[in-house]
């Protein structure tokens, strides 16, 4: 990764100016060279959100900082199968907003959980707005799909609808 060599500088330079403090800041990041990258990494990530906790599980991986104001737009069918797509929104300390996405095209999905490695956006609004478009994308790429189990058009055009309703109400509440 990217990271891990200005990382492994960073441990050189420490070690040539015989920085002991540096050392052991970076040492508290883990027992081996694959944990400290990771972890340290995890936390300037943070960082970038305004946690700056630092903080490990039992096992020695830095903890998942929790994001400020989440909630959660479901869109789509909410029948008994849950075939509904999720945006999830989440705000870090320093203002900073950031979104996850759980979609359902029928059977077929994926997502993930809201994370400092996500894209970041200067308000809620820009983060909503990214993922509407971008999970609109989506389901557009499915419709017509003759894999009607894992691609259920009724799904789709319905997180479809939910879509351009979301995109509507934005727009109106922007005017007012």
């Amino acid at each position: 990764m990217h990271y891990e060599s200005e990382i492994l500088n960073e441990l050189i330079v420490a070690i040539d100016n015989n920085n002991l403090m540096q050392l052991q800041w970076l040492n508290s990041f883990g027992e081996c060279f694959r944990a400290i990258t990771m972890n340290l990494y995890a936390y300037r990530k943070g960082l970038e959100f305004g946690f700056t906790e630092i903080d490990f599980d039992q096992y020695g991986w830095f903890k998942r900082p929790e994001f400020l104001d989440k909630e959660d737009i479901e869109l789509g069918t909410s029948d008994r199968y849950g075939e509904y797509s999720t945006i999830t929104l989440g705000r870090g300390i320093n203002q900073t907003w950031t979104y996850a996405l759980h979609y359902s095209f029928g059977t077929a999905g994926g997502g993930s959980a809201l994370s400092v490695y996500d894209k970041q956006f200067k308000s809620r609004q820009d983060a909503l707005t990214f993922a509407l478009n971008k999970l609109k994308v989506m389901m557009t790429e499915k419709i017509g799909n003759t894999d009607t189990t894992n691609y259920k058009q009724t799904v789709i055009l319905a997180t479809l609808k939910e879509i351009t309703k979301a995109q509507v109400n934005m727009v109106q509440l922007a005017l007012f």
